[in-house]
């Protein structure tokens, strides 16, 4: 299945979109309902010490999957799926938190499907619960693999779920879930109506019900599938955006990171990479593997490889160690409304002029070409989903608000900030003039002028030139 530059991005944006949802709402789990006026925050804190921005087990989890799939190795295939099961044993030894069920089984399962499936159903023998929310949680890489046919990603959904949950209803809800992402990701479109047939009146009463009530109505009962997807519905149903609708998630108590998690699995598949927010996924990090910190830039190149026919080329993006640089370079110039912005293209990141230690990255860079190399930690090395062709992008403008508000947040942390796309010509003289309009109150075309004059080639696209003049002033400061 061949997909679109948009479909792409609503792909890329299922994984990091769960992802980051996760880490949101992994301080506040286990604790009561937020209230309405208590802000939902990407914070550092928790029963377990999560650092800001760092995922828990429902990425955790959802890491071997994603990893096995880059490998090339197909989901129906027993072989790999024992080799998830291998991962995630390896994982739960130290882990800062699994859930109870999932530890249970993975501590009496061999490093076999076979083994993983008789340990979830002699735990469910002895319970007769087996209905937690451990398996939708970890469904996003599933989902993006099989993009290509509803038949394979409902099989795919329902059969990774009988690795640690015997419970039908599991399963039920994961091909729901995942059906209902998916179509999201090809359409744009929610419509969680995918049911399976025998079952359709029982789960279309249960999702009236979450349109009915906000997340919180499930309080104390969320750690169960049926409760954290109704849950999750809810949070997508209410809210307008990803961040109210994760935030939505969060304000319901409980097992906040998981319902945030699965929120944010569809929001991803709606807003698209391009339009997550910035200030927060900078942050992004987690488990990636043993002995491996793995970022959110990770995650996304993960799934890249996924969706271009794993495991690709080695010498082709997303494996490619270096993207090209211009043979007539531009060299770094100060913002005209900023003396702590500078603007550039690819070309600096070889060798960044002194004093800069954060950078925004409007193109691809290669595996070998970051920023850390040359000083810069990796959450103030920010990467852009902005392709400079007219109708590839899901939302210009909003992509270009979101560029705004992370160099005004890095800015606010006493950063010089870099900012480049390949040439400095279209992509970074767009960035720089929404930055002057949404941080400054510079009009549209006062801003677009200002950018191209300092920029020597600069001629931005006359698709982001419309998207810079769709923002005014009062859309906010781009500080949050």
């Amino acid at each position: 299945m061949v997909l679109t530059t948009q479909q792409k991005d609503r792909a890329v944006g299922v994984v990091l979109g769960a992802a980051l949802a996760d880490a949101v709402g992994a301080p506040y789990e286990f604790q009561a309902p937020l209230a309405a006026d208590q802000p939902v925050r990407l914070a550092a804190g928790g029963t377990f010490g999560w650092e800001k921005g760092e995922w828990t087990d429902d990425t955790s989890m959802a890491v071997p999957i994603l990893r096995a799939l880059a490998a090339g190795e197909p989901l129906d295939d027993a072989a790999t799926l024992g080799g998830i099961v291998g991962a995630w044993k390896d994982w739960a030894r130290d882990a800062k938190d699994v859930g109870i069920q999932t530890r249970q089984v993975l501590g009496r399962a061999e490093s076999t499907e076979a083994s993983a499936v008789a340990a979830s159903d002699a735990l469910h023998a002895e319970t007769g619960r087996s209905g937690g929310n451990g398996s939708l949680m970890r469904l996003a890489p599933v989902i993006v693999a099989t993009l290509d046919d509803a038949g394979r990603t409902a099989a795919a959904a329902a059969r990774q779920s009988t690795l640690t949950h015997h419970d039908p209803e599991a399963a039920e809800a994961c091909v729901l879930w995942a059906l209902t992402v998916r179509h999201a990701v090809l359409t744009g479109e929610a419509d969680l109506r995918a049911l399976p047939a025998d079952r359709a009146a029982h789960w279309a009463a249960l999702l009236d019900e979450a349109e009915a009530h906000l997340p919180v109505h499930w309080y104390g009962s969320n750690g169960w599938v049926r409760s954290s997807l109704q849950s999750a519905w809810s949070a997508v149903v209410h809210g307008t955006d990803y961040r109210s609708r994760v935030e939505l998630a969060v304000r319901g108590g409980g097992d906040t990171d998981t319902v945030a998690a699965i929120t944010g699995m569809l929001e991803g598949a709606l807003a698209g990479h391009s339009r997550l927010p910035l200030t927060w996924l900078r942050h992004l990090h987690g488990w990636g593997g043993r002995d491996i910190i793995a970022t959110g830039d990770d995650l996304a190149r993960l799934t890249e490889i996924v969706l271009d026919g794993a495991p690709g080329r080695p010498g082709a993006w997303p494996r490619v160690e270096r993207m090209p640089v211009s043979d007539d370079t531009t060299p770094p110039v100060a913002h005209p409304d900023d003396p702590g912005v500078l603007l550039a293209d690819l070309s600096a990141l070889d060798g960044p002029p002194a004093g800069v230690d954060a950078v925004v990255s409007l193109c691809r860079v290669g595996t070998a070409q970051p920023a850390p190399a040359a000083g810069v930690r990796p959450e103030h090395h920010v990467r852009v989903r902005l392709i400079d062709q007219q109708g590839t992008n899901l939302d210009p403008a909003a992509t270009l608000r979101e560029v705004a508000d992370v160099i005004a947040d890095l800015r606010a942390e006493g950063r010089t900030v870099l900012v480049h796309c390949y040439e400095a010509r279209s992509r970074t003289a767009a960035a720089a003039a929404a930055y002057s309009v949404l941080r400054f109150g510079v009009e549209p075309e006062t801003a677009l002028e200002r950018s191209i004059k300092v920029l020597r080639h600069a001629n931005p696209r006359g698709f982001l030139r419309d998207a810079v003049r769709s923002l005014t002033p009062r859309d906010g400061a781009a500080t949050r």
